[in-house]
């Protein structure tokens, strides 16, 4: 029978502490988990036998039409996970939403791969022995929505019913997007494997059906529009036809409806102040704007004036982004004085594209625009000073290419001097997860990826892509897509005087991690990678776990020393949409304490400590002493709004001996 899982692991849930072993999927907490023995709380329709053995689900056709077995809980919006094995001539399926009617049933189903023919789904009707009477394909659909509805049709035009944005899977680019020149990641095969067991998730939120096999993306065959004319409520059932015999394993079930809010929490090390209620942009930057001595934030279209933080004005005119179907255009902020008239400027993605607002002087008015970097298409920008100018560059992929860029300081407002690092082939497959710091100890500034690193040639060098170490500091994300996380972070995190990489590992997926740099005695630089936290199918230390690690930054939060990494989720990272895992997890923001500990893997392990638990974070998160105090700050720009996380003082720790 059905397990619910207790209210006390819901309420840790809600925390982000998530004390679980591990699971079938690594993609939700269930509601209930099949652990039982027994069937007898189910019923069965139709030509099929079925059993429970060692907590498998074991079903066998009596003839080659099959039959079901309907579970006990009806659900209208529902999360499914299973591990499914199909031998013989076997075929089967799941169906959610298994009405009841006069005719029989009805439900929305998933017929799974057989080896000969793929998943597909259908509307489906059955008489009342079980028997199919009626099945109807359903229309096509993708995209980050949860609710599809095609647009208006034109009279003598053909409806967009498939239309929508290219996401086959959780990522961006999906399954057909192409890999970098000598990529050391290789895309996992997602395939359906006859005779074996295949991991299976089907999801139906509103009248959004989705379905991965192997954690990959079905969304070709698989991913359609099922309206709650077609099945508005009801328990999910299994199926098995043909021939051959299904079992399924680690069967868990998530009821959709169901929302927790967690009650809101802040550090004890940490003061928090929102500044602003709205969706305004991804990202918060720190400058001296109105020069009085006192820093302030800028973030989206506005700066807010310190010490107090509760006076804005507009740097360009302001919009509030929608947070279920928008996309802010404001996506990364900096500010620096470019312009070199001592006051200091903002730079800010309209979009993808970055353009430099030129601060007035103290004028009481919107800023004068210029679009100085057109080619931008990562979601991840970093802002080092790679020529050593004394000016931060950034440093992004765009045009294909990892690359960076610098201010023109014969005409600063001007498009910016591009600078293209690596060969071209980095376009949908490199949005995510760049760096820059010094690898190879000589002084100069490297570019790193989750596909490698780039090593800066010295001062002089002819403009041209940099040496490649292709190694894999990532990995491919497990439902297709674009590899790496947030901003990477390149310091000494055991001590051993060589820099290693620190990185989220899927910025719409799961995983943080750093990469341990080791050297051999030639001097060949190789990375060790050691898992920091992962999905909800692995046993994550201190057991926290979160999906969509989209920002990050590195501090020294407790003033030991020793950088330590922040980060957090995203939430609606692709709107409100189950385009990516666990939409509606809380909004946590962490910083994990870097501790050199020679015991641990790699002599260093990372201590988790929560800021705060309904913010998360955006596209950037910064760190910094506003305030002057000797304590860091943390300030983040998410559709929630924008946080400054005060420091106190009396927080600082020393160094771990």
């Amino acid at each position: 029978m059905w397990k619910q899982i207790s209210c006390g692991i819901l309420g840790l849930a809600g925390m982000g502490l998530l004390m679980r072993p591990a699971a079938a999927n690594r993609n939700f907490l269930p509601d209930w988990t099949f652990q039982g023995s027994s069937l007898g709380s189910w019923r069965t329709l139709g030509d099929a036998d079925w059993r429970a053995e060692n907590g498998e689900i074991v079903g066998t056709p009596r003839t080659p039409a099959g039959g079901w077995l309907i579970l006990d809980r009806p659900l209208q919006d529902v999360q499914f996970a299973s591990t499914f094995r199909c031998t013989g001539g076997c075929q089967a399926g799941v169906m959610v939403r298994a009405q009841s009617t006069p005719e029989g049933m009805r439900g929305i189903y998933v017929a799974l791969p057989d080896g000969r023919e793929p998943a597909a789904t259908f509307a489906l009707k059955l008489d009342p022995q079980g028997r199919e009477i009626k099945r109807d394909p359903l229309k096509p659909v993708n995209g980050t929505v949860r609710f599809f509805a095609p647009p208006p049709v034109n009279p003598g035009t053909a409806p967009a019913a498939g239309k929508g944005p290219a996401r086959a899977g959780r990522g961006p680019g999906g399954p057909g997007a192409g890999l970098p020149p000598d990529s050391p990641l290789t895309r996992p095969t997602y395939a359906y494997k006859p005779n074996e067991w295949n991991p299976l998730e089907v999801l139906l939120d509103a009248n959004m059906l989705r379905v991965w096999i192997n954690d990959g993306p079905e969304a070709g065959t698989t991913n359609g529009q099922a309206d709650e004319e077609l099945a508005p409520y009801g328990p999910v059932a299994l199926y098995v036809g043909g021939t051959g015999e299904v079992r399924f394993k680690q069967v868990e079930l998530k009821d959709l409806g169901r929302r927790v809010m967690p009650a809101e929490q802040v550090s004890s090390r940490f003061r928090m102040q929102r500044i602003s209620d709205y969706y305004h942009g991804w990202s918060a930057a720190a400058a001296d704007i109105n020069h009085d001595g006192i820093l302030d934030v800028v973030a989206g279209p506005f700066y807010y004036l310190g010490p107090d933080y509760q006076v804005s004005r507009e740097i360009y005119v302001s919009k509030t982004s929608d947070v279920s179907t928008q996309y802010t255009p404001a996506m990364v902020n900096f500010a620096f004085d470019y312009t070199g008239d001592g006051w200091p400027d903002v730079l800010i993605s309209n979009g993808r594209p970055m353009s430099l607002y030129v601060n007035p002087k103290g004028e009481a008015r919107r800023w004068e625009k210029y679009n100085v970097l057109p080619t931008i298409n990562s979601e991840v920008a970093v802002f080092k000073d790679m020529n050593a100018d004394g000016k931060p560059d950034v440093v992004f992929v765009g045009g294909g290419a990892v690359s960076w860029a610098g201010v023109d300081p014969a005409n600063p407002t001007a498009p910016w001097i591009v600078h293209q690092v690596s060969q071209q082939g980095y376009g949908v497959v490199a949005q995510h997860g760049v760096g820059a710091g010094d690898i190879n100890g000589d002084g100069r500034m490297d570019i790193v990826s989750p596909y490698g690193w780039w090593e800066q040639p010295p001062k002089g060098t002819p403009d041209g892509p940099w040496p490649y170490h292709p190694v894999a500091l990532g990995r491919w994300p497990r439902a297709g897509g674009s590899s790496g996380g947030a901003e990477m972070g390149v310091y000494d995190v055991n001590g051993d005087g060589l820099n290693d990489v620190v990185t989220s590992l899927e910025a719409h997926g799961w995983g943080l991690a750093w990469y341990e740099q080791k050297r051999d005695k030639s001097g060949t630089i190789s990375f060790v990678e050691h898992i920091i936290a992962d999905g909800y199918d692995t046993k994550n230390p201190d057991n926290v776990t979160f999906s969509e690690a989209h920002a990050s930054t590195f501090a020294d939060v407790d003033g030991d020393g020793i950088p330590d990494f922040i980060v957090g989720k995203r939430v609606y990272s692709h709107n409100e949409s189950y385009t990516d895992p666990d939409p509606y997890g809380p909004g946590v923001l962490y910083w994990f304490r870097t501790v050199r500990n020679p015991k641990a893997p790699g002599g260093a392990e990372f201590k988790p400590e929560l800021i705060h638990n309904r913010s998360g974070v955006g596209s950037t998160v910064l760190a910094v002493d506003l305030n002057k105090d000797g304590a860091l700050d943390v300030v983040t720009s998410t559709n929630q709004g924008t946080f400054i996380f005060w420091g106190k003082p009396a927080a600082k720790t020393t160094a771990a001996k």
